[in-house]
């Protein structure tokens, strides 16, 4: 399959990585891209009747946990380390000029 790589598709290749190859890059990148097509085709020999497909090697589940409320409302004890405050909230200095 490795031959089937013209200069144009490695230039293409190289354009849509924005990529500026010299000629010895380009020459480098289809030996390059021609070796991994046939570690593909070598991979495509392989026998994968009845293999199901899978994204882990290991067993993999999401683990969801209850969203419950644990904590309680500390804005007092909060409130209380602030150098000012109004209406239950802090008072900061006005970062925005008008």
């Amino acid at each position: 399959m490795a031959n089937c790589i013209s200069d144009e598709t490695i230039e293409y290749v190289g354009i849509l990585a924005k990529l500026e190859l010299s000629g010895e890059e380009l020459v480098q990148a289809k030996k390059d891209m021609g070796r991994m097509l046939d570690y593909i085709d070598k991979l495509n020999e392989l026998d994968t009747e009845g293999v199901e497909p899978m994204s882990h090697v290991f067993p993999v589940q999401n683990v969801f946990r209850e969203d419950e409320v644990t904590g309680f409302d500390q804005s007092e004890r909060m409130l209380q380390n602030a150098p000012a405050q109004k209406d239950d909230m802090f008072v900061v200095p006005n970062v925005m000029s008008h």
